[in-house]
């Protein structure tokens, strides 16, 4: 770690927090969903609502990946404009917000707008880390960096499904909703944390 380009070793606090914050959402969306939103009990599992609300879900997951597709055409002129790392930041508060939002929705309709701001997040996450990261490493040594770049993906997934599942019973009183607003906080966090990272090659328009 150490050894890691300063840029890179930012970028990887940054990356922590926004995919430890995606794998909450996907993985309890759906029972926060059933019982916060649709007001079921948090041991139905089984009823036809259930599945209702599981229909819903993936409903509301094609809706924010249509977003991030159209966004993501237009993050390029965004960055060009205010710069990657604002880019970015703005990006992660939008989709934080968005999943805190979750929260407070009166019922499963307002959840698109939950995910609008999600899928804002989604498409720089898969862009502008990697946007800056590519001007502070070596090109021969890029296929290594970004491999291990890469780390910073998986690791933050998996201590979540090893603490995830404990949290949600012991911290949050078996209520899942819970922990899509952790996920919202870590997005924050993440975006707070990206203004801390050297973009070494980033060009802002001055005029």
């Amino acid at each position: 770690f150490k050894n890691m380009p300063q840029t890179m070793r930012q970028l990887s606090w940054v990356q922590f927090f926004s995919w430890f914050g995606l794998f909450g959402m996907w993985v309890f969306s759906t029972p926060a969903i059933a019982h916060h939103v649709y007001g079921l009990a948090l041991d139905d599992t089984q009823s036809s609502t259930y599945q209702n609300a599981g229909d819903w879900v993936g409903i509301l997951f094609g809706i924010y990946n249509a977003v991030s597709a159209v966004y993501a055409f237009f993050l390029p002129a965004i960055a060009k404009k205010v710069g990657r790392k604002k880019t970015h930041s703005i990006s992660l508060v939008i989709g934080g917000l968005g999943l805190i939002s979750m929260y407070f929705a009166p019922n499963e309709n307002w959840l698109i707008l939950s995910m609008l701001g999600v899928g804002i997040a989604w498409a720089s996450i898969l862009a502008m880390p990697y946007a800056i990261l590519a001007g502070s490493i070596p090109p021969r040594k890029m296929g290594v960096y970004m491999g291990i770049f890469n780390f910073f993906i998986v690791i933050p997934q998996i201590i979540n499904a090893l603490i995830g599942g404990p949290m949600v019973k012991y911290l949050y009183g078996d209520n899942p909703m819970w922990a899509l607003v952790v996920s919202g906080v870590s997005f924050l966090i993440a975006a707070a944390l990206v203004s801390k990272v050297d973009d070494v090659d980033d060009t802002v328009l001055t005029k």
